[in-house]
């Protein structure tokens, strides 16, 4: 029985809690990231509300999971991201790739891994020099790195090349010395390190190998013209009229940063090594240009209650940490009524977000996401209430950084469901 909790359009529903399902099908297989929403809350969601939809808007697609869902379903899709390495990943799982010609690329970097590991060529490949390689990667791994690098860079066909890129990327990840069990960028001890001696070659091998089953189920699958477009515009400043039209979007679909990406999830942190060993420009700047990258220096009310009395008992307890929370805030405000100018009259937005605590003081982001939004002229339909039970984040953390004082993190998402007015 699923529990109503207060009016009967915010409720709890465990059939969207998917905690037996496979969230990695199709090209969703391809590379992790932090906090993905899941194929299956994306499908539903499209199931229900976007039945007759023909273009589908993510203003923070990541890696594009509704981007997948929506061509799936024939449904066009434009996503935009501030990380190159989350466009990079979201176009290379929505891009048809000839499974024969794709078989000819992977069975002559078979040959070329077969030459390497038995020293039948020599290289003296170009190892990058950013900032602290050493520290984050052993020596015989830089070299293998670097010459995988040059074998992709010298891939004729564009569309090969960025697959194999985004296999090479969760390769660096994995052969770093990065404790991969966490998605910011914590270094492994001197004796994990002295025992770690990943085979690269195999790594990107087996990276490979998985993504191009991916793909052979995406191709079966999706059987249809539908496309997507993944871009890089900030919707905190600008939705540009060439790209989407005022009023041209059937369905917004996504799952928004739920914080600063500084103090909750870091984007940025988990993309770097992948954006220095691709020689991405924006490599250090994804948290900076992220929403609440910039600090204001002045309190600001936002004239909902919720909001603001957390704000305030967040002042009361920490006076510099309440201006992160507000930056966010400011740009998320800045961004929803962007987004919302795009959206069709009745017109879907479905946004899947977390209620995150700062200082052990809860922002209802569900309930700020519905305000921001009826103040853009849309109505709200409900609000689904579902247990996270796979999401790779902590489930406590230590916001005070007392030793043993922890408190509890996001257990739940909310699925706000809104629509726009006729």
């Amino acid at each position: 029985m699923n529990k109503i909790l207060g009016k009967a359009m915010k409720y709890r529903d465990n059939t969207w809690d998917f905690r037996t399902a496979n969230t990695k099908p199709y090209t969703h297989c391809f590379h992790s990231y932090p906090a993905m929403m899941i194929p299956q809350v994306a499908g539903r969601v499209l199931d229900e509300f976007g039945k007759n939809a023909k273009i589908l808007f993510d203003p923070y697609c990541g890696t594009g999971t509704s981007l997948v869902e929506a061509n799936i379903r024939n449904i066009d899709a434009i996503g935009t991201d501030i990380n190159p390495l989350a466009r990079l990943i979201a176009k290379v799982k929505t891009t048809v790739i000839s499974l024969e010609l794709l078989d000819t690329y992977l069975k002559d970097f078979n040959n070329f891994a077969f030459s390497i590991k038995f020293g039948v060529k020599k290289f003296n490949p170009q190892i990058p020099n950013f900032k602290n390689i050493d520290y984050w990667f052993k020596k015989d791994t830089q070299y293998i790195l670097a010459v995988i690098k040059e074998y992709i860079e010298n891939i004729d066909n564009k569309q090969v090349q960025d697959f194999f890129k985004v296999a090479f990327s969760e390769t660096v990840r994995e052969v770093s010395l990065t404790r991969n069990s966490e998605f910011k960028l914590y270094r492994m001890t001197e004796r994990q390190i002295a025992k770690f001696n990943p085979d690269v070659l195999s790594i990107m091998v087996q990276k490979l190998v998985r993504n191009r089953n991916g793909m052979a189920e995406y191709v079966a699958i999706k059987n249809n013209n539908s496309c997507s477009f993944v871009y890089d515009f900030n919707t905190v400043y600008e939705i540009p009229e060439k790209i989407l039209p005022l009023e041209s979007v059937d369905i917004v679909l996504t799952s928004p940063p739920y914080g600063d990406s500084r103090t909750t999830v870091a984007y940025g942190q988990f993309s770097r090594l992948t954006n220095q060993w691709l020689g991405f420009e924006e490599r250090n700047e994804v948290d900076k240009r992220s929403m609440g990258g910039i600090r204001v220096k002045n309190f600001k009310k936002f004239n909902f209650y919720p909001l603001d009395n957390a704000l305030k008992e967040i002042a009361e307890k920490d006076t510099k940490r309440v201006f992160d929370v507000i930056s966010f805030y400011v740009d998320y405000e800045r961004s929803i009524k962007n987004v919302s100018k795009v959206v069709k009259k009745g017109g879907i937005v479905a946004y899947v977000v977390g209620n995150r605590r700062v200082k052990r003081v809860e922002l209802p982001n569900d309930e700020i996401t519905r305000e921001f939004f009826e103040r853009n002229g849309f109505e709200h339909l409900k609000t689904i209430i579902r247990e996270i039970p796979n999401k790779r984040m902590p489930r406590r953390n230590s916001p005070t950084n007392i030793v043993g004082l922890t408190d509890t993190t996001m257990n739940y998402e909310y699925i706000v469901i809104l629509q726009k007015k006729e």
